[in-house]
């Protein structure tokens, strides 16, 4: 038997819109994907992912629940965990291969670490995301801020400059071929001085000055909802020069790989660790790896790594990106230019 709405543990606000709508039963409501029920409906992803969870739980259950009654605490299915992956979104990077390798880039409440030598590039991706995580949703962006912590003094605004009113640039292009009021209105909003006034910039010059702000984040990000990325550039360098007691870099870096985790799940961001490569010896030979060492290397959800093709980036070689997620032990190598 088919239940009406107003029998379901939905807010007012929402039940009226989903009536406004044409839905009047349950099973009308879960024939819609979340992404399509937003936009039907006029409610973002995560009410109408919201909404969808708790429909297919009374659902499940037969039994009807006052509206007052939290439904936090219970367990969620495979399928529900699936539909919030669908409705996190993506913060684009403008590198095909990138995007492409990470399932449309950079994702929310993951954490993502790029390594790669001196020069490769991860810097410029970090400034590149600071400026992508603003672009209107109309666009394909999320429509956030970053918070960008620098440890290495490496933050150059002049280039951030280039990079946003490129940017800009590029949307008014693509806003060109369409005729909806929708892009031309957003773009009014999208402009370098309003790029640039999001980007909350952090010096940290050693560890306990990054730990001290990284344990403050969360008030930070109470007091700026919109910020949808945290960036870490250089998150071994204040490790690797003023800390010569082992053990306690390995409990102060999981404590921060845990707190960034957190930051991640409970404000539903994306966060950006760089790390510098070091030289491993093995079997006679040397090679390049992450540094901050194995139990490090399991912090992150999905770990990039930059090199060059060739020994010298002049000489004309593309590069090379290898993707590691810490969760599936795949290896994924595309080469593109990064």
């Amino acid at each position: 038997m088919q239940r009406e709405l107003v029998g379901y543990p939905l807010s007012p606000a929402v039940r009226g819109k989903l009536v406004a709508a044409g839905f009047q039963t349950a099973e009308d409501v879960l024939e819609v994907k979340p992404s399509e029920l937003s936009k039907e409906v006029g409610i973002s992803k995560e009410e109408a992912l919201e909404t969808l969870q708790i429909l297919r739980r009374e659902c499940l259950t037969n039994k009807p629940r006052c509206a007052g009654t939290s439904v936090a605490n219970e367990k969620c299915t495979a399928l529900e965990l699936l539909e919030q992956e669908h409705t996190q979104g993506f913060i684009i990077t403008f590198c095909s291969a990138l995007d492409n390798i990470l399932g449309g880039g950079i994702p929310l409440m993951k954490t993502t670490e790029v390594c790669g030598v001196p020069g490769v590039g991860k810097t410029q991706l970090c400034m590149q995301l600071a400026v992508d995580v603003q672009i209107p949703e109309c666009f394909g962006g999320v429509a956030g801020e970053a918070v960008f912590i620098d440890t290495e003094g490496s933050f150059m605004v002049d280039r951030v400059v280039s990079l946003a009113t490129a940017c800009i640039q590029h949307l008014h292009l693509i806003a060109g071929t369409h005729t909806e009021e929708e892009h031309q209105k957003a773009l009014k909003d999208f402009t370098l001085e309003n790029i640039l006034s999001h980007i909350y910039y952090f010096r940290c010059h050693d560890y306990t000055e990054l730990l001290a702000q990284v344990y403050l984040l969360p008030d930070f990000l109470s007091d700026h909802p919109k910020v949808q990325l945290v960036i870490i550039d250089g998150i071994a360098f204040p490790f690797r020069h003023d800390l010569e007691d082992l053990s306690l870099r390995t409990r102060l870096l999981n404590g921060l790989a845990q707190q960034m985790i957190s930051l991640a799940n409970n404000h539903r961001l994306a966060v950006i660790l760089t790390n510098q490569m070091t030289t491993k010896i093995d079997k006679n030979q040397a090679l390049l790896v992450p540094a901050l060492g194995e139990s490090w290397g399991h912090a992150a959800t999905i770990r990039l790594i930059f090199h060059w093709e060739q020994k010298q980036s002049h000489e004309g070689g593309g590069g090379t990106l290898c993707s590691q997620r810490s969760l599936k032990e795949e290896e994924i190598r595309t080469k593109g230019k990064v």
